[in-house]
Order: structure tokens, then sequence, then C-alpha cells
């Protein structure tokens, strides 16, 4: 934890209350409850675990949901849940859903460890890969492209569902990078719990591509910040395993173990919490 909270207090170099240091531009969220609003957001949906639980997804492919890795452990108990337990809504909005499709692979980056204690390795390997039942073929869900990771200060946006609005996806359309180190990107994106694998865009020529997906939400001197995974090499070592797997579901066992919000607030420190 103590790196953690020397991570964010120094790659940032705030010498300011980080409200000084944090972009202006950043946008409010926008709830996506009619079809015109959600319209091209289609193939973000909410990932049902087991009844238990759910997470926020992304479309990469017709048949592949981008989110954390996170998302695929029972946070009371660290079990695995298994692909049979997991459900992805596309365009999930009021109580109906773009297409509904289970989970026929679900792969989490190797190097992921959900009890670590390393919050800064966790976060950058929190990424994982679902292989649906079927691919999901309409005209009205288009998958996106992935991007590279953005640089300090870009400006990108972030479709997500929370405990607060799970029957529809809020956009917030402006946000910023406000540091990057070793795989994790700090934003001042505005995210909560059940925004865990939402993914965060950066748009060109009005096309949206992910460049992330949230990993967490932490504090620096109490103003809230996401965090979140670069895909780059991560996202590589997913679709690899995916290809020599072979239809086999490859499995990561844990040590089970209760995840807490770790740490106390200080002037400058970070208190980290699960979205």
């Amino acid at each position: 934890m103590k790196k953690l909270l020397i991570f964010l207090a120094v790659a940032m170099g705030f010498s300011t209350p980080l409200g000084a240091s944090d972009p202006s531009g950043t946008s409010a969220l926008r709830s996506l409850m009619t079809g015109d609003d959600s319209r091209g957001w289609e193939a973000v949906g909410r990932l049902n675990m087991s009844g238990e639980s759910f997470c926020t997804g992304a479309m990469i492919a017709d048949n592949l949901v981008l989110t954390a890795g996170h998302c695929l452990f029972d946070k009371e108990t660290g079990r695995r849940y298994e692909p049979g337990e997991i459900e992805f809504l596309a365009g999930w909005r009021n109580g109906r859903a773009s297409a509904y499709r289970g989970v026929r692979r679900a792969i989490v980056h190797p190097d992921f460890d959900f009890s670590g204690i390393n919050k800064t390795t966790r976060v950058a390997h929190d990424l994982a890969l679902l292989e649906l039942d079927q691919p999901i073929r309409t005209t009205s869900v288009t998958p996106f492209e992935t991007d590279v990771r953005p640089r300090k200060g870009a400006e990108v946006g972030v479709v997500s569902y929370a405990h607060d609005r799970s029957e529809s996806p809020a956009l917030q359309e402006m946000c910023h990078v406000l540091a990057r180190q070793s795989g994790t990107l700090v934003l001042s994106c505005d995210v909560d719990y059940g925004s865990s694998g939402a993914p965060i865009f950066v748009y060109e020529n009005g096309k949206a591509r992910i460049v992330s997906v949230v990993s967490a939400k932490a504090f620096v001197r109490d103003v809230p910040v996401s965090l979140g995974t670069s895909l780059e090499r991560p996202l590589a070592d997913l679709m690899a395993i995916l290809e020599e797997s072979d239809g086999v579901f490859t499995r990561v066992t844990p040590t089970a173990q209760r995840i807490t919000p770790q740490g106390k607030r200080s002037n400058g420190g970070a208190k980290f919490l699960r979205p």
C-alpha cells in the first residue's frame, strides 16, 4: 500500500490540492436512458455474475467482451465465477437488452492476483476477456476498436453502470488522464461500485476507441480519482492465451481472501477502493 501512496502522490506531481491541478473541462455524467441517447453505445453492457453482483463490459469483437479481471471473483470469498455463471446484457437499458449472451470462456490475465497486496501491480493486470457462447451480429451493436494508452492530460470518456444506475448506463464524455505509470492510468473520471470493467475511450474523428478499463477508484487528498488498466500488453497476452487454449477454459486459482478498502485518508495519501 505504501508503494501505491508514493506512486499516486509523486507520479502526479501535486504540490497543490488535486482540485487545482485537475483539468477544469471534466464533464458531468449523462444518463443513457433513451434509444437516442444510447445509440452507438449498445456494445457496452452489464455483466451479471451468478445473480450476486454486476460489472460493466464492452465488446471488442462480435464474440469477445473486455472487462476487469477482479469482476470474475466473488469479493466476499475470492471464489472464481465459472463461465456459465456469467451473463452479458448488451446495451442493457430499462429492463431490456439489445442482446443476451452467456459466456463460453473467461480468461483473466495470468499476472493478475485478486488477493495480492501490491495494488499497483494488481491494477496494471486487472483485465479479463470473455468469449460469448454465441456472437452478437446485429446492426445495432457494433464492437469497439482498441487503441494505445493516451498521453498524460489527454481527454477521455467512460460509459459505465453503477450501483445507483444499474438499469441504464451513464456517459461521461470528458475526463482526463492525470498520470500514467507502470501500466496504470490515473484519471479524473467519475466511477462508482459497478463501474468495474467499464470502457475508457479516446475520441478521434467522432469515433470512440477503448484505451483502458476501470479497475478501481481512489482518493488523493480527499479528492476522488479513478484507476484504469492500460490495454496494450495485457490485451495482447489475453488474445494469445485465447488462441492457444483451443476451447479449454483457462483457470487462475487465487488465494481466497476478502478484499476491503485499504489505508486511511491523509493529506498526501490515497484510500484504495474497488468500484
